[in-house]
């Protein structure tokens, strides 16, 4: 059996080739309601400059360029980057890099959705992820974390699932554990054997509270889904936060 934890789990995880094909449901049409709905109720003018951090295939970008805006899409994984980079323009572009970086380019509006943060092992690395955020706003830019509701996902947890794609039996297990959410993916296909991981910390609102305040962010506003209504701690589903740069 081949398991793939000899680098990070999202190095090796997000640059293979089953990535895409599990989470195939997360479709185009998903990601345009959901911006649609977020730049309507942010009122974000027409041109503003952004940020899409740990953008993956680019999915959310391409839609934001389209509308207009002047965006960035940054991953980790050069294999996402490879495949979204066929869609640049002079409104779109594409860059492998590392969140915990601050990218050489401020802008008015910082993304990072579909549970894109809380992958690290130690929380200083998300301290600097969250610093580095901050680096790349302009002074009034805003941010937007889409992160899941630990309090919701607890509740709700399936401990053992398999999902067919594409011919291959996805067998998924969960558990919380350490201050942890993690997920092991096995299957086999063209006879060989896989396990890949998913790791993403079991941070709440008041633990990202915590961390914004170090990082001299501030919230400016919580909802608890993709309908952007508004969070609360048992029964939403996702944890959305909307903050912007606070005085250091």
């Amino acid at each position: 059996m081949k398991t793939e934890n000899s680098t990070a789990w999202f190095e090796s995880w997000f640059d293979s080739p089953y990535y895409p094909i599990l989470y195939n449901h997360r479709n185009q049409k998903e990601a345009e309601k959901f911006i649609s709905q977020l730049i309507n109720t942010l009122s974000v003018p027409n041109g503003s400059s952004m940020l899409d951090v740990a953008c993956g295939r680019g999915r959310h970008s391409i839609y934001l360029a389209s509308l207009g805006y002047d965006v960035t899409g940054i991953d980790l994984s050069p294999k996402s980057i490879e495949y979204a980079i066929q869609f640049s323009n002079d409104k779109l572009s594409f860059e492998v890099h590392d969140m915990r970086i601050p990218y050489p380019k401020k802008v008015d509006v910082l993304l990072n959705l579909f549970t894109s943060f809380g992958y690290f092992d130690d929380d200083s690395d998300h301290l600097e992820a969250l610093k580095a955020f901050r680096k790349n706003l302009n002074p009034n830019g805003i941010a937007i974390i889409d992160f899941l509701n630990i309090n919701y996902v607890a509740e709700h947890l399936i401990p053992h699932e398999t999902i067919q794609k594409k011919n291959i039996r996805f067998n998924i297990q969960r558990q919380i554990a350490d201050g942890y959410i993690t997920k092991t993916i096995s299957f086999e296909t063209e006879k060989k054997s896989y396990v890949f991981y998913e790791k993403v910390r079991a941070l709440s609102y008041f633990d990202f509270k915590k961390l914004l305040d170090d990082a001299h962010l501030r919230i400016l506003n919580c909802w608890g889904g993709y309908n952007l209504k508004p969070f609360h701690s048992q029964h939403s589903d996702r944890l959305i936060l909307c903050i912007t740069p606070s005085s250091l």
